[in-house]
């Protein structure tokens, strides 16, 4: 049973957390239809990311035999057979489909459906042969969290702002960057670069990268929280005072990257740094408290 769960891996679900953005930002997070729906897609998403981490390990398997810490996944191990991986990649996604079909509605299962046959495509092909590429594999994974928010957005019927979409994908493309940087710091160490794609990518450049992204995305949240349209929404022009927090989020985690140069998993690190859980907290509770009282 661990073996199966280390191939599908459930704790990388916590990314699709992202598909329930529309229902916060939209102010229906008391919504019972928005939260069911919101729930469901999230299901769906996660069942047809594990799909893809199955396909990902069978493809790499060679690879991650050689690897000093992918030599330990189920499939490069043995502890799983080729069969077992196959079989769960459709069983993963035949639950995705039926979560998406939970979802009611001919409108609201093309939508969302939709969305997530396109991420499930774009994937496959990621882990085929656009992770070779470099820029362009932290892009897809990026633009993977877009398709997050808009399968989100269908599902609740809440259409998200330009400057949410541009956040999400400011913010993961950051990540991403920063998850480079271990590749790359590996890469210096042992001499063996840990992707094809990292000898495309050095130390001054994945810096100057994750600067940019992380500067870019704090003004682009700044821009949100002061646009005409949201404080109209949300009837309150203090929205802006949670800067601070994304302020600090983004400082700890370029912390984390330069200094203890452990970004390598943005969802262990999110799991495990307390200060990083407290930011996080405090910024939805100050955002709830305006938005809700």
């Amino acid at each position: 049973m661990s073996s199966i769960l280390k191939l599908i891996r459930p704790q990388q679900w916590l990314k699709n957390v992202f598909v329930m953005i529309p229902m916060f930002f939209g102010g229906s997070l008391l919504d019972p239809g928005d939260i069911r729906a919101s729930v469901l897609t999230f299901l769906a998403y996660s069942f047809i990311a594990s799909s893809v981490y199955c396909f990902n390990d069978i493809n790499d398997v060679e690879a991650d035999r050689r690897h000093p810490v992918k030599c330990k996944r189920p499939l490069a191990s043995g502890a799983l057979t080729m069969g077992a991986a196959w079989g769960l990649m459709a069983l993963t996604l035949v639950l995705a489909a039926a979560f998406t079909a939970m979802l009611g509605g001919k409108e609201h299962i093309l939508k969302v459906g939709g969305v997530l046959l396109f991420y499930y495509i774009m994937n496959l092909c990621y882990c085929a042969k656009l992770k070779q590429y470099a820029i362009v594999d932290v892009c897809v994974v990026a633009f993977g969290f877009v398709l997050r928010v808009l399968a989100g957005g269908f599902a609740t019927d809440i259409v998200p702002s330009k400057w949410l979409v541009l956040m999400t994908f400011l913010l993961t493309l950051f990540l991403s960057f920063a998850k480079r940087r271990d590749d790359v710091l590996r890469m210096n160490e042992t001499g063996e670069p840990p992707r094809k794609n990292t000898i495309r990518y050095n130390l001054t450049f994945i810096n100057q990268a994750i600067t940019v992204s992380a500067s870019v995305t704090l003004v682009c949240y700044i821009m949100y929280t002061v646009s005409p349209e949201v404080v109209a929404r949300f009837g309150s022009d203090m929205l802006y005072l949670t800067s601070v927090f994304v302020l600090l989020g983004l400082l700890r985690y370029m912390q984390i990257t330069v200094v203890d140069k452990k970004s390598g998993d943005p969802t262990k690190m999110v799991l495990r740094d307390r200060f990083t859980q407290l930011v996080i907290a405090a910024w939805a509770l100050t955002f709830l408290v305006i938005i809700y009282l």
